[in-house]
């Protein structure tokens, strides 16, 4: 149920936001030198790693490491870049993953591959069952700001709840977030 509610969510989230994603794509590529697309290694179920696109936001040659282990993050934006993240538009080009079941519309997010820390305490919760999200409990209790341990916490938390109902609420609350700019770092 949960993949067929996803791909229906796909689809139609492509159909509605193709041409600001197309537009999103032309802005990258005229702002800035590199690939308008993002590839980033991540940590999928049962620990396999995928590849997951974002709207290149850094600048080329970025360290690959979590944003907020950079000593300074700003000085990697490209001129867009900080509004793509702000609005969370970076992540928009997720919704492939989505759709070939990499991930889902929501669980834990998906980790990077030298975030060796967050993928043993998952892997010790038995977090690593769950599909990765492009949204989760997680992310709409803190995201950026919530301490690893914090965040494993309520990835087991929703891991125990999972359900359509609960998968829709965590969705709405999204959405608001998205919408207030909460939590959002860098």
């Amino acid at each position: 149920m949960k993949r067929i509610f996803d791909l229906c969510l796909a689809f139609f989230a492509l159909l509605l936001l193709a041409l600001p994603i197309l537009f999103i794509a032309l802005l990258i590529r005229l702002s800035s030198k590199g690939h308008v697309l993002y590839w980033s290694e991540r940590v999928g179920r049962d620990n396999h790693l995928f590849r997951m696109p974002k709207f290149r936001s850094m600048r080329v040659n970025t360290p690959a490491v979590a944003t907020h282990l950079l000593v300074n993050p700003d000085a990697y934006l490209t001129p867009i870049g900080g509004f793509l993240r702000r609005n969370s538009l970076d992540e928009l080009p997720q919704l492939w993953s989505i759709l070939v079941g990499d991930m889902s519309f929501v669980g834990p997010r998906p980790a990077l591959f030298n975030q060796d820390d967050l993928i043993a305490l998952r892997t010790a919760a038995g977090v690593q069952g769950c599909l990765p999200g492009l949204t989760g409990w997680a992310q709409v209790n803190g995201r950026d700001e919530l301490p690893i341990p914090e965040k494993v916490a309520l990835d087991t938390e929703y891991m125990q709840r999972q359900s359509l109902g609960f998968d829709l609420t965590i969705l709405w609350m999204t959405f608001i977030k998205v919408l207030r700019q909460d939590n959002v770092s860098h």
